[in-house]
């Protein structure tokens, strides 16, 4: 079985690897997620930062273009309660943020904390 060696240098690389536009959203991002729930666990997988809560994927960052998204895992459940939430598939949702504009940091975390209540 495949574990997670050193997540916190994964976690830096990851940052290190962005454009400055797209590290300052994402970091952003991060900082919001972890003010939200300072339990969940940060890794990379799939070329994203991944949050992860008791073990199981609930959040992650996901850099485009012009772009970040800040993924649900399980939107789908908390779709109804923020309509910010964009996407179609089975269960996945996700906020988009724009490079260069702020990124709503209360909205961020009411969203967090409702997909945390979701995976519960």
């Amino acid at each position: 079985m495949r574990t997670t060696v050193r997540p916190a240098a994964l976690v830096a690389a990851y940052f290190d690897n962005l454009a400055p536009d797209e590290r300052a959203t994402a970091q952003a991002l991060q900082r919001a997620v972890l003010e939200a729930a300072p339990g969940l666990e940060q890794t990379v997988k799939w070329g994203n930062l991944v949050f992860t809560w008791r073990g199981t994927n609930a959040l992650a960052i996901v850099t485009h273009k012009t772009h970040a998204n800040l993924q649900f895992f399980q939107g789908a459940g908390i779709a109804p309660q923020f309509p910010q939430l964009e996407g179609s598939r089975r269960g996945v949702r996700h906020l988009k943020c724009r490079y260069r504009q702020p990124v709503d940091e209360a909205l961020v975390r009411a969203m967090v904390q409702a997909a945390l209540d979701e995976l519960a």
